[in-house]
């Protein structure tokens, strides 16, 4: 199934049956990526008298109860309910799915002070204003440890602030980075590149939204593509997230 598309003055072709899956699958146990000291998700069947959710035990279905913490399990995406007091909701944020994306891949630099950074200098040389709606970067070295990595105590590579206040004056409302966050694992609660992303505290971007934990496979080259940005209609600031991308093709 194919779709024709226009972005800007060029027309463009997208193949939905050649998807590019960029979440990280959602997994119980060790073995996949966490963070934030967050607990690993959790999988069970509900138990209830002389029922036992689940085929292997006998039940005639499997019906599990499961234990997440959306920010520190996997891929998700979040809205400025992240850090507002006011209740924001990933649900009520974001209400459509499908916009032009560009793939950009980045060394993130060493400072001083030993932090891996992703600088401003570093965004101004592989994006410009009115490029595309949402950005993905995908951090170097890239393999597939990033699948199964605890970030947490590790101080990951995050994005400087200024870099992020760029990319707003650019346009991009959706971000999605391949780690844990768009900020230092501990920066006091300053969280300066979520401030500057959503303009908080105003006015806020309301209907604009942070990816985290994504994995792009080094077989997918930078460059454009029609991301789907699939959320669960959660009613919390944060939800479980799927994002695909479609190569796109000049007509």
């Amino acid at each position: 199934m194919e779709v024709t598309l226009r972005y800007g003055r060029q027309d463009y072709r997208a193949d939905f049956s050649k998807p590019l899956d960029i979440s990280i699958p959602l997994k119980q146990g060790l073995e996949t990526v966490n963070c934030f000291y967050a607990p690993p998700a959790e999988f069970e069947p509900l138990v209830s008298g002389d029922f036992t959710g689940s085929v292997a035990a006998g039940a005639a279905v499997n019906f599990y109860n499961v234990r997440i913490n959306p920010h520190g399990n996997g891929t998700h995406t979040e809205c400025v309910g992240h850090i507002t007091r006011k209740p924001y909701t990933i649900n009520q944020c974001l209400k459509s799915f499908n916009f032009i994306g560009k793939l950009v891949s980045i060394f993130p630099t060493k400072t001083v002070k030993g932090d891996r950074v992703i600088l401003e200098g570093q965004l101004r040389e592989v994006f410009q204003k009115g490029e595309a709606v949402a950005l993905i970067i995908r951090t170097l070295p890239n393999d597939a440890l990033k699948l199964r990595s605890n970030y947490s105590g590790a101080n990951p590579p995050y994005l400087d602030h200024h870099g992020v206040a760029y990319l707003v004056e650019c346009g991009v409302r959706h971000l999605l980075v391949d780690l844990p966050s768009v900020d230092r694992e501990e920066d006091g609660g300053r969280l300066a590149a979520h401030r500057a992303f959503w303009q908080y505290p105003g006015p806020l971007r309301e209907d604009c939204t942070i990816s985290e934990l994504v994995y792009v496979d080094n077989a997918i080259r930078d460059g454009y593509y029609l991301l789907n940005l699939q959320i669960a209609s959660f009613e919390l600031d944060v939800s479980p997230s799927k994002p695909v991308l479609y190569q796109l093709q000049p007509i």
